[in-house]
């Protein structure tokens, strides 16, 4: 299988990169940039990358079987067109465009045509998330109630507040939509049910010359009846610097009535605890996980991610691990919030 980065200077272009040479799914690995010389240096930087492309109409004369689309918010979805309009499979770094309408259209040529379309939510793959949603979804913890999410991460200025993430007309929103989808989704994917209203305030408290939210408290009813809320910031005062090795404070919760599951997405404890009246014998347990290292992006879990998506291309019975309508659902949702904190109003989504 061939395959080809779309876009050599996205914060995880890089991280993309590794994962895509140490998949066996794929027999070459290509890479196009815009900027003169960028796809060139990162094809000199691995050997094992087969070419490298200054246009897109040069990559797409290769023949790739799935593009990876890597570029800025605003550029991306049309980028996305034009290769699934050229026949070429696609997953994409979320949020897959800028705006709701722009992903939705995404999502329609992809469906027009046929074609396999994928959104970079690695972390669903992740085995703490996968056994949390096994347990949540057997009822383990009896009928759900509420859920809880929290991610706190570096402060703005340890990631370049000249980056494009902080210019809205760029990046479509802030730490909603660069960092808060993946909660987000993970509070979907884990539940089994979809978002509905929302209720949300954003503010920008960094003190830096952005115009994108830094921190956002965002309150959700689910068409499961229960309620939850995410709260996401760019707060952490000691932090590394840059996109790839930052600190976090995370959590998440899933309540039911009859127990709860808590675990941290992104920490360095890998353990579930799990409460469930149903356990009469031990209603209380940590459940621990010994993860392989894996250089790919996400680790292990993030190669099964993508490995299970490159399967998807070549076999349409199978599901794709994280599409595209998982991403124009959560588009509506940081819209919704968008909207909600500036009017002061809750919102209810359009089904």
């Amino acid at each position: 299988m061939k395959v080809t980065l779309f876009g050599c200077t996205h914060p995880h272009s890089k991280a993309h990169l590794k994962t895509l040479l140490l998949s066996e799914r794929i027999s070459d690995v290509h890479v196009y940039d815009e900027t003169p010389g960028d796809a060139e240096e990162a094809a000199q930087a691995d050997v094992a990358i087969s070419a490298s492309h200054a246009t897109v109409e040069s990559a797409l004369a290769d023949s790739p079987d799935v593009g990876v689309a890597c570029l800025s918010n605003d550029r991306n979805a049309d980028l996305c067109i034009q290769l699934l309009e050229s026949g070429v499979h696609v997953i994409s770094e979320k949020p897959i465009g800028a705006t709701v309408e722009d992903v939705q259209k995404v999502v329609d040529a992809a469906q027009s045509n046929g074609l396999r379309l994928g959104v970079m939510y690695q972390n669903r793959s992740h085995p703490l998330n996968q056994e949390a949603r096994r347990i949540v979804q057997a009822g383990t913890i009896g009928r759900i109630t509420g859920c809880e999410a929290r991610l706190i991460t570096s402060q703005v200025r340890f990631r370049n507040p000249d980056h494009w993430l902080f210019k809205r007309d760029v990046s479509g929103g802030g730490i909603l939509s660069w960092l808060g989808c993946h909660y987000l989704d993970l509070l979907r994917f884990v539940t089994g049910s979809e978002i509905q209203d929302v209720s949300a305030m954003v503010g920008t408290l960094s003190g830096e010359p952005i115009d994108v939210e830094d921190v956002a408290t965002v309150s959700l009813r689910f068409d499961g009846g229960f309620v939850g809320s995410l709260q996401a910031g760019y707060q952490l005062s000691l932090s590394n610097s840059g996109y790839m090795g930052p600190n976090y404070e995370t959590y998440m919760s899933i309540r039911g009535t009859e127990g709860r599951v808590v675990w941290e997405p992104s920490g360095t404890e890998t353990k579930l605890l799990v409460e469930s009246t149903q356990w009469t014998d031990a209603p209380s347990r940590e459940i621990s996980f010994s993860l392989p290292t894996v250089d790919a992006y996400g680790g292990a879990h993030g190669l099964a991610f993508l490995d299970a998506f490159l399967d998807a291309t070549e076999d349409l019975d199978l599901p794709t691990p994280a599409d595209g309508t998982d991403a124009l659902q959560i588009a509506r949702i940081i819209d919704a919030a968008y909207t909600s904190s500036e009017s002061g109003r809750h919102i209810s989504l359009e089904s």
